[in-house]
Order: C-alpha cells, then sequence, then structure tokens
C-alpha cells in the first residue's frame, strides 16, 4: 500500500500506529542517506503515500473473503511487493497484475513472483492508479485511503463488469457505496463489495 500519510484516520489503534508508521516513513524519506548531501541524493518518486505492508494473514482473508479461484484475474492497485497478487497465483491457481507508483516496490514484487515460481501468472508495472485499464479484472484489491478509495470509486464502476469483486483493507467505500461485508481479522476490517448493474447505469 501506499498510504498519503496526512490522511490516516485514528478510530482504533491499528490505524494510529498506521498514521505513526507513514509519518515515520516520510521523514525518512525526506533525509538523504548518511555520508550524502542533499544535493547528491536523487530525488525521491512523488507518491501519494509511504509503503505499509499487509499482514498475511490479512492478504489470506481478503482473498478468502473475495472467493478467489482459478480462472480470477487479481488487480492490485497499490501493489507493494506483491504479495496479495503472488499469494493469489500461488495458492488460488489466480492471475493477477500489480500496479505500483514506485519503481522499487515493481521490482521487489517481480523479485517476490520469481521466488515464489509464479511468474508466468503475475505482471507488475509501475502506474498511476487514476490512469489504469482495470477492465480485465474479476477481482480488485485494495490498501489505500478513504479519499482515495472513493476518488477510484466512478472508475472501477465504469471499467469493470457487473460481478467483479472489490476487496479493502482498512478502509471503505464512503456513503455512495456502503460495502456488502465486513470481515475482521488481526483487528483489522476487510471490506467487500461487487459490481451491480445500476453501478454501470450511474458510473459515477
Amino acid at each position: 500500500m501506499n498510504l498519503p500519510a496526512a490522511a490516516l484516520p485514528s478510530r482504533h489503534p491499528a490505524r494510529s500506529a498506521l498514521r505513526m508508521l507513514a509519518a515515520a516513513c516520510l521523514a525518512a524519506a525526506s533525509m538523504p542517506a548518511a555520508g550524502q548531501s542533499a544535493a547528491a541524493t536523487s530525488p525521491p518518486v512523488p507518491l501519494d503515500v509511504p509503503y505499509v505492508p499487509t499482514p498475511q494473514e490479512v492478504v489470506d482473508k481478503m482473498l478468502d473473503v473475495a472467493a478467489v479461484k482459478a480462472g480470477d484475474v487479481v488487480y492490485d492497485l497499490g501493489c507493494g511487493d506483491g504479495r496479495i497478487v503472488v499469494t493469489a497465483a500461488r495458492d488460488r491457481g489466480a492471475r493477477g497484475v500489480g500496479i505500483d507508483l514506485n519503481p522499487q516496490r515493481i521490482a521487489e514484487a517481480t523479485a517476490n513472483a520469481q521466488s515464489a515460481g509464479v511468474a508466468d501468472k503475475v505482471k507488475f508495472r509501475v502506474g498511476d492508479l487514476y490512469k489504469a485499464d482495470v477492465s480485465q479484472a474479476t477481482v480488485v484489491t485494495l490498501y489505500l485511503l478513504p479519499e482515495v478509495n472513493r476518488k477510484l470509486r466512478p472508475q472501477l464502476w465504469k471499467q469493470l463488469k457487473v460481478g467483479t469483486r472489490v476487496v479493502s483493507h482498512a478502509f471503505d467505500m464512503g456513503n455512495a457505496w456502503p460495502p456488502e461485508r465486513v470481515e475482521r481479522v488481526g483487528g483489522r476490517d476487510i471490506y467487500y463489495w461487487t459490481i451491480r448493474p445500476e453501478h454501470k447505469s450511474t458510473g459515477q
């Protein structure tokens, strides 16, 4: 996940911890490495959010909630090190695509797919989530922020086929798209939706 640090809610300790971690990540990213001047440091990729990985037990539950199986195509938006897509391919026989703005994360995700023996089933690419084509997905997974989810919602409604499942770790889609199901694992919420015909007619 890449999270905008300033907007992390603090309704429960897990989210407070995320906010602290995000702030620390942003602070660390702004400092040059030891022995380097600021001028000599390569400019960082301009990210909306620092990387906060999803715990594996949450990854597994997200895939359970979405009933991911062989034949599914899982798109993970803000894929980080690729663990959701890799797990879906390795454990469920699905294919997958991960999209992230940070080239370092994409390199890690590609290496992780190789290590897991699923490089032939998954693809990772650097890209802007708001410009991504997700129309081939049967499942979309997210670990973003409420305002990012809400901004993506019209795009998901427009591009995804009726019946496509959407699962989000920690954050919902706002009042315009209430979740059909909410699960909890390890103190973390998982939200679930499906694309319905009325979403296609609205599209926004």
